[in-house]
């Protein structure tokens, strides 16, 4: 059974850091591509970045040069480094197998989530 378990968030001032986590099980997830997407209320789902299976990323522009995705494959763990917060973060983080480079291809992470992370940015 494929388990995906968020972390890590909460709520900052703007400008400021969090580090999520996704604890994975049930799949080999060295050999997975992985994803984060978030959910605002009343928003859709948005894509927030990808990583492959051999660590090439990619990123939103809307948090690109922000936040970092990187994995631990020892640990079945992703991650998710997010400086330089905004408001407009705020949101529900998810993490979910698959990876796509654009927004358009959404559907494609359309899997199994978590119960996701709530991030708050606000002063």
């Amino acid at each position: 059974e494929v388990q995906l378990v968020e972390s890590g968030g909460g709520m900052v001032q703007p400008g400021g850091s969090l580090r999520l986590s996704c604890a994975a099980s049930g799949f080999t997830f060295s050999l997975t591509d992985m994803s984060w997407v978030r959910q605002a209320p009343g928003k859709e789902l948005e894509w927030v970045s990808s990583i492959s299976a051999i660590r090439t990323t990619y990123s939103a522009d809307s948090v690109k040069g922000r936040f970092t995705i990187s994995r631990d494959n020892a640990k079945n763990t992703l991650y998710l480094q997010m400086n330089s917060l905004k408001i407009e973060d705020t949101a529900v983080y998810y993490c979910t197998r698959g990876l796509i480079t654009n927004q358009g291809r959404i559907a494609a992470l359309s899997g199994a989530r978590g119960q996701g992370t709530q991030v708050t940015v606000s002063s």
